[in-house]
């Protein structure tokens, strides 16, 4: 476990929701297993960019902030399936409003994004 270099901050609904958000693939996850995509493999099929060890790292972020939940069934080899919790199934309106807006907004943060990305820095 790595030591933070800034202390927390949890004085507000933006830092709370930002600290149980917070990494790369979350957003996706939960949206992912609330379109019923469950089980590890077919969340790693949804979002290949990601090492199986960072979906797993997540994941359990995820359910240590108690949006996502697992059921090992025990069967030779385990099966295990993720589902949202109703904490994590309140926050799908919230980031089904996040997609809108990006599609809504798509071409120039598209060109935002590229521009930034291709700047060389000082």
């Amino acid at each position: 476990m790595h030591e933070r270099k800034i202390p927390l901050n949890l004085n507000c609904g933006l830092d709370l929701t930002g600290e149980v958000l917070y990494g790369k693939w979350k957003i996706r996850l939960l949206w992912f297993i609330h379109e019923g995509y469950r089980r590890p493999s077919e969340l790693q099929r949804k979002i290949p960019d990601a090492s199986r060890r960072v979906l797993t790292a997540q994941l359990g972020e995820l359910r240590d902030h108690e949006l996502v939940g697992r059921k090992v069934h025990p069967v030779v080899p385990p099966k295990t399936e993720y589902f949202l919790t109703d904490l994590g199934q309140s926050l799908i309106p919230v980031i089904s409003a996040l997609g809108q807006w990006g599609d809504e907004h798509e071409e120039k943060l598209r060109t935002a994004i590229l521009k930034r990305q291709n700047t060389p820095k000082p």
